[in-house]
């Protein structure tokens, strides 16, 4: 491992401020706070923005550019990811003094990206061309696609460097600090790109429309990091920091490769083993359950600096806890959440999109499960970050991916299984996942299978119970307005956050999830 980068921390270097339970919960509680804000502007965002571009691309060329999008992003690993790797390694340095030591992991980053730069364009740019005829265009959208593609490639190559001051914030504990300034991006991005397409500009436009956000972006994120971190900095990189920094991202890179696909492969495989407008069917059908994920991987990333620091100091016990504390709560919100799709996603759809969008009642229980067993695999997945030590994580998610695409194409394309056989095939494909990364973890916190598989069985029968009432009621859960539906959402979140809640959860971890969450109100 390059010197930099220090499996154990010395305990002398955390100091008590940093580790103090309350001083962790603030940020992390602050952290959630801010990325929560930015999650429910895109939310909103897209609901009102995704009818119009609907109505005015077609169902086929909406699908395209959500399959377009999905494709390119395959590409972003390629970058290298050294934003991952400065990330983790400032939250490790979270307590150093050595502030020319800091500057040279950006530095280094810095170095990681430009030395992957070359591998990234030449990726973006095959995968750019090849686009139009895997996605079945007409021949002559050729240029148009291809286009559209380059420009996103375009938009990956600046992000990469636009992630550098971002992942310093964040390493620094202080990614609550962009609060408001991401916020007024994400409406900035929504009105380029409705702006684009009323301009009749199509995919080319919105690809445009990305890229200048992420411009933009890059600005504010400077600016600050620049006010915030009084550190922040570029200092000279060393041969040794930079090659130590692209051995750490190149398991990160292969990482996120493994990443892109859990993310954004099932839209890839129905738009090549199925078509573009049963991509718009499943965009759509997936949106509020793909809106849970999202939501969970905001919680987790806001608890993951400040855990980075319990287990850098060798305080597992602690670092234990509240992994359990968080599996308990991610459980709970997606568990929730998704019991109140289940019942409400055929109202939600019909007043939203149409009804023609609405697959089915399996098919929206058979993503709903997915959504939970993913969000459930990223919790584990981040803390296995925070080891630095990737191999074993990256290599089996790899094959877990590699699994699920081609159960998913399998069903999807060869059985004629429609929706629900791509959702089964990345499930069960994700299986590995949700039995090793739980095994790693333990062997990581000392927590031994045993007590691992006791916690599983109550919040597994738990979710089988209320996922199987809640289909059993889709038949009759109809509202014929938003604020109806608002008002028996709201409801249903209540009555089964309730019912999950002691349910689910054991006495030991209802004690401490309403601990937890009585310390948040009181920091906020």
């Amino acid at each position: 491992m390059p010197e930099m980068i220090s499996q154990k921390t010395s305990p002398g270097r955390i100091t008590s401020r940093i580790l103090s339970d309350g001083s962790l919960t603030k940020k992390a509680s602050l952290n959630a706070f801010a990325a929560g804000v930015d999650q429910a502007a895109r939310i909103a965002l897209k609901l009102v923005l995704t009818p119009f571009l609907v109505t005015r691309l077609g169902d086929a060329v909406f699908g395209t550019w959500q399959v377009l999008r999905g494709l390119i992003d395959q590409t972003a690993p390629a970058s290298g990811r050294p934003g991952e790797a400065l990330k983790w390694t400032v939250a490790h340095d979270q307590a150093s003094t050595d502030l020319d030591r800091k500057r040279r992991h950006v530095g280094n980053a810095l170095g990681v990206w430009l030395l992957f730069l070359p591998l990234l364009i030449v990726l973006g740019a095959t995968l750019g061309w090849f686009s139009p005829i895997w996605l079945g265009v007409p021949p002559g959208s050729y240029p148009t696609v291809r286009l559209a593609a380059a420009i996103l490639v375009v938009d990956l190559v600046l992000a990469g460097l636009v992630y550098l001051p971002q992942s310093v914030l964040q390493g620094e504990n202080l990614g609550y600090k962009r609060l408001g300034l991401s916020t007024s991006l994400v409406f900035v991005n929504g009105a380029l790109i409705a702006t684009a397409v009323t301009l009749g500009r199509g995919i080319v436009g919105m690809a445009v429309a990305t890229v200048a956000v992420t411009v933009l972006s890059g600005a504010v994120y400077l600016h600050i990091a620049r006010t915030r971190v009084a550190w922040f900095g570029i200092a000279r990189p060393t041969l040794a920091g930079v090659r130590g920094f692209a051995g750490l991202s190149w398991w990160f890179l292969l990482w996120n490769l493994v990443m892109r696909m859990m993310q954004a492969s099932d839209v890839v495989v129905v738009g090549i083993a199925g078509s573009s407008t049963l991509v718009t069917t499943y965009a759509l059908t997936r949106y509020v359950p793909h809106a849970i994920t999202l939501a969970a991987a905001l919680m987790i990333f806001a608890i993951m600096p400040g855990l980075g620091g319990l287990i850098g100091s060798g305080d597992l016990a602690r670092a234990a806890r509240i992994r359990d504390e968080t599996m308990g709560l991610i459980w709970l919100m997606a568990t929730i959440a998704g019991a109140t799709v289940l019942l409400w996603e055929e109202s939600f759809l019909r007043l939203w999109v149409g009804a023609r969008y609405y697959p089915g009642t399996i098919a929206t229980l058979a993503i709903v499960l997915m959504v939970l067993q993913f969000a459930l695999i990223r919790t584990d997945s981040n803390i296995i970050d925070l080891t630095l030590s990737l191999r074993r994580k990256v290599l089996l998610g790899g094959l877990s991916a590699g699994l699920s695409v081609a159960l998913g194409w399998f069903f999807l394309g060869t059985l004629e299984m429609g929706l629900v056989g791509l959702v089964l095939g990345f499930i069960a494909g994700r299986a590995v996942l949700s039995v090793g990364y739980p095994l790693m973890v333990g062997r990581l916190l000392g927590i031994s299978p045993e007590r691992q598989l006791r916690g599983v069985v109550r919040p597994a029968l738990a979710t089988i119970g209320l996922f199987a009432c809640c289909s059993a009621l889709t038949s009759v859960a109809h509202v014929g307005s938003w604020v109806a539906l608002v008002l028996w959402s709201a409801l249903t979140v209540a009555g089964i956050g309730i019912l999950a809640f002691f349910i689910g959860l054991p006495v030991g971890s209802r004690r401490r999830v309403w601990a937890r969450a009585r310390k948040v109100a009181r920091l906020t």
